[in-house]
Parts: structure tokens; C-alpha cells; sequence
């Protein structure tokens, strides 16, 4: 394998300075993925009959905000990184350090959005749909964020487009991070946006984006290197495709479930 590679990663993580505060790139994904949900979810709630107001898509991005930082350290501290957690509890609240799971943040999330559904009194197949296309470019911005972190490289690779990273030792590596970006960010949401312009059953878009970004991140798990500590699991499988496996068969049975429904009410109606 050869080391020439055409970009040594050399980005500096932190985006400003002030000497008695640092502010970091990987925060500044996490303010970046938030703005554009926001965005987005504003907009479909202008969408004439979205029964939805101002109000509402406040109160669903600030439950969607806990969602995600709370379930989504809990879940890296418990799938990933509970040994450690024991040795040194105060990881626990570094958040700042790296060091979250999207299946946690993504629990965490339905755990919020399960709330949020039972004090405004919405379907939560609806609520699901609702919040389906906000979370892609999210999760890209974020990757974009593990990438300037230099963090969650790829595996070693002499393709063209090969990157050296300094914590990866002197060997060029797949761009795992914006792997996915392309595909659980750029793609899902293409995806999920032309779903949505068909008018699919309640319940379609939200199994969409499950069995989607399942698909996706088992396909990026083939070139981005297992962690350290767990390396290739049961049947050479990473512990990032197990957690997809269940998410895409939930992902299905939620799809099959909504139009199985659907056309059950058009037999009523």
C-alpha cells in the first residue's frame, strides 16, 4: 500500500480563540445542524394545513435538542465507551471532547418526540414524518464536524482520494466522514424530499429515513475503521451495523404497517 496520498488532514478544531474560551468546529456543526432544522421545519409548518404553529416547532426542536445530547452521550457512553466510564464518570458530561452515538441520539430522540406527541396530542406516525427530512442535513453537518475533528476516519486505502490523518498514523485512509455525509446526509434527504412529494401513507417518510440511514451507515461501516476497543464484531460485523439492524427492520415494519392502514381506510371509506 502506498503512502502518497493527495491531502494530509491538518485542520485546526477549534474555529475561535478568545484565550479564556475555546469554541470548537464540532460545537459549531451541532449549532449549524440545529439552524437548518429549524429552517426546515418552519417551512413545512407554512405549508397550508400542516396544523402546525410557531409555538409547536419551538417546543419540538427544543425537546428534539435534549433528545439528541442526551441520548445521544448516554448511548456512545453505553455502546461504545462504558469501561471508560467507569474508570473516569466525569467523561460522562466532556461533551465537548467528541463522543456521540447517533442510535443513542436517535432513542433519545424518540423518547422526546413521544412526549412532545402526548402533550400536543398528535399522531406519532405524523410527528415522525414531520421530522424525518430536518434530520439529514443535521447529520451531515455533523459529520462535517467529525471530519474537521479529524476523528472517525476511514480504513487504510491507497485510492486516489486517500487522506493521511494525524491520529491515524502515516497511512492514507478512507474520508469515512464524508462518506456520510454523501449518503446519510446529501442522499437520505433527497431521498425523503422526493417520498414526501408523492403524499405516501402517515408513517411512510418517518420508516423511510430508518430503513434509510440504516442502509447508509451499514455501507459506510465497510470502509470506516471499527473502534479501537470493540474492533470487527460477531459474523465481521462493526457494532455501527448491529445497532442498523434492528432501525431498518423497524423501518420496514413501520412502512408496511402505514400503508397496510391506508389501504384498509380507503376499503372503509
Amino acid at each position: 500500500m502506498t503512502t502518497e496520498v493527495f491531502y494530509t488532514h491538518a485542520i485546526n478544531p477549534v474555529a475561535l480563540d478568545l484565550g479564556f474560551l475555546k469554541i470548537h468546529w464540532y460545537g459549531v456543526m451541532y449549532l449549524v445542524a440545529f439552524a437548518i432544522a429549524w429552517w426546515l421545519a418552519n417551512r413545512q409548518a407554512a405549508e397550508p394545513g400542516s396544523g402546525w404553529d410557531k409555538e409547536q416547532v419551538s417546543d419540538l426542536l427544543f425537546y428534539g435538542f435534549l433528545g439528541v445530547l442526551l441520548g445521544g452521550r448516554l448511548g456512545y457512553i453505553l455502546f461504545y465507551q462504558f469501561s471508560y466510564l467507569l474508570q473516569d464518570p466525569l467523561y460522562l458530561v466532556r461533551i465537548w471532547e467528541g463522543g456521540m452515538s447517533f442510535h443513542g441520539g436517535l432513542l433519545g430522540v424518540l423518547a422526546a418526540m413521544a412526549l412532545f406527541a402526548r402533550k400536543y396530542r398528535k399522531s406519532y406516525l405524523a410527528l415522525g414524518d414531520f421530522v424525518a427530512p430536518l434530520i439529514p442535513l443535521g447529520l451531515a453537518a455533523g459529520r462535517i464536524g467529525n471530519f474537521i475533528n479529524g476523528e472517525l476516519w476511514g480504513r487504510p486505502t491507497d485510492v486516489p482520494w486517500a487522506m493521511v490523518f494525524p491520529t491515524g498514523g502515516d497511512i492514507g485512509r478512507h474520508p469515512s466522514q464524508l462518506y456520510h455525509v454523501a449518503l446519510e446526509g446529501l442522499l437520505l434527504f433527497a431521498i425523503i424530499m422526493l417520498v414526501r412529494r408523492a403524499k405516501p401513507a402517515t408513517g411512510t417518510l418517518g420508516g423511510v429515513f430508518l430503513v434509510g440511514y440504516g442502509m447508509a451507515r451499514f455501507t459506510v461501516e465497510f470502509f470506516r475503521e471499527p473502534d479501537a476497543h470493540l474492533g470487527v464484531l460477531s459474523f465481521g460485523m462493526t457494532m455501527g451495523q448491529w445497532l442498523c439492524l434492528p432501525m431498518m427492520i423497524a423501518g420496514l415494519a413501520i412502512i408496511v404497517f402505514a400503508r397496510s392502514r391506508a389501504v384498509t381506510a380507503g376499503a372503509k371509506a
